[in-house]
């Protein structure tokens, strides 16, 4: 879909759903943090706690009543069809390791795809009060205003991040590879646990770079829009155009994108 085409559509309707479904799903964040009951082990060190699933049940029924025919895909209950091309990507708690930790670093995630292309992206952090958001071809926004990647052009003043896989022992070598290119190369390297705000804080120039691998497309969808939408560039690590069904996503500034092709290549 072509930015033409998405400045025609009239996705205000939908991004106001979202926002309110986002607020919904951040008020139960808010009321689970630090009282968490119940942890569940997924695979390895992938868990799963109440907050992830109270917040998807409540972020999927507010979209379910405006659109009850669209397809809607989330971290926790999987894949519901439906019979319209709209379809809803959604982790309704990006950084479960630190919320059941109590780290102060998550946040929930809503995208809306079309025809297969993402054109609507809205990511919250509940506990700073940032909602990001970004509409196809009409930029991104932090809590209302316009944001824009930074202006930093190269990697030796540059702070970049990264994450790792819940199967990272399985692929160790090539991800310490980069990482330590990478943190010989950047004045700073940090990892925060969420792959989601990652992204939007690329989007608003707190961080150059983020790369990572293994990600779903609930983890991706919404910050890659909102990243590419403040001017970012976002690849694979061979520098193919992105999309959420890829196992490797590298988003940054543009001013740094070939420098870290070459960091990452190993």
């Amino acid at each position: 879909m072509t930015n033409d085409e998405c400045r025609i559509m009239d996705l205000g309707s939908f991004k106001q759903v979202a926002v309110t479904a986002a607020e919904k799903g951040a008020r139960i964040l808010q009321s689970r943090f630090g009282n968490i009951s119940r942890i569940r082990k997924k695979v390895a060190q992938e868990i799963v706690t109440e907050a992830d699933t109270e917040s998807e049940k409540e972020i999927i029924a507010v979209i379910r009543r405006s659109f009850p025919d669209h397809e809607i895909l989330s971290e926790e209950c999987g894949l519901i069809t439906g019979s319209s091309e709209y379809k809803w990507i959604i982790d309704p708690l990006d950084g479960t390791v630190n919320f059941a930790h109590q780290v102060p670093i998550f946040c929930l995630s809503i995208a809306l795809s079309f025809k297969g292309a993402v054109v609507l992206g809205i990511i919250l952090n509940p506990l700073a009060g940032e909602l990001f958001s970004a509409v196809k071809g009409q930029g991104a926004q932090l809590n209302g205003l316009p944001i824009q990647v930074s202006s930093i052009s190269t990697l030796t003043d540059s702070l970049l991040v990264t994450g790792f896989a819940y199967n990272v022992k399985e692929i160790f070598d090539p991800v310490i590879t980069r990482y330590g290119n990478c943190l010989k190369a950047a004045q700073g390297l940090r990892r925060l646990g969420s792959a989601a705000l990652d992204l939007c804080y690329v989007a608003c120039g707190r961080f150059e770079g983020f790369w990572e691998q293994n990600l779903k497309p609930w983890d991706t969808a919404a910050g890659a829009l909102i990243a590419a939408e403040a001017g970012g560039q976002v690849t694979t690590f061979s520098n193919q155009p992105y999309s959420g069904d890829q196992d490797e996503i590298l988003a940054t500034n543009g001013h740094i994108h070939k420098e870290m092709l070459e960091l990452l290549k190993v």
